[in-house]
C-alpha cells in the first residue's frame, strides 16, 4: 500500500498496491503492520456498507462525539464517489479546512479519516 498525506493533519490517500498477472490482479487492503508503521490506527471495530442507487447521491457531512468517535477507511467498490473530510478538532492545525477525493472502483483509492473529522461524499455514478 502507498500512503498519501493529505493536507490535513493525520489524514491520508492509500493506493493500493497491485501484483497483475493475465489472471487479474492480488492486493492488500489492509496491512496490521503498515497501519502502524504510518501511526495509523489497526483496529477496527466494525465494517459498513452503504449503496447508492443514483448519481447525485449525497451523504451529507456527519461524525461521531466523544465518546462514540470513530477513525474511517472510506474505498467505493463499484462506481465512482467525491469524498470529502473536514477536520474538526478544535486544537489541530488543520481545523476547519477540508480535502476530497474521487474514489472509484477504477483506482481503488481508500480515504483514511481519523477520528474528529466529518465525512460525507456524493455519488458521481449510477
Amino acid at each position: 500500500m502507498i500512503f498519501e498525506k493529505l493536507k490535513l493533519e493525520g489524514s491520508y490517500l492509500i493506493k493500493l498496491d497491485f501484483k497483475k498477472d493475465n489472471r487479474g490482479f492480488f492486493s492488500r487492503l489492509f496491512c496490521e503492520n503498515e497501519f502502524k508503521e504510518n501511526g495509523l490506527n489497526s483496529n477496527w471495530v466494525q465494517m459498513n456498507n452503504s449503496y447508492n442507487k443514483f448519481k447525485g447521491t449525497l451523504r451529507g457531512m456527519h461524525m461521531q462525539k466523544e465518546p462514540f468517535n470513530e477513525v474511517k477507511l472510506v474505498r467505493c467498490i463499484k462506481g465512482e464517489i467525491f469524498d470529502v473530510i473536514v477536520d474538526l478538532r478544535i486544537k489541530s492545525k488543520t481545523f476547519g479546512m477540508w480535502v476530497g477525493r474521487k474514489l472509484s472502483e477504477t483506482n481503488k483509492h481508500m480515504m483514511y479519516v481519523p477520528s474528529g473529522f466529518a465525512h460525507g461524499f456524493i455519488s458521481l455514478t449510477d
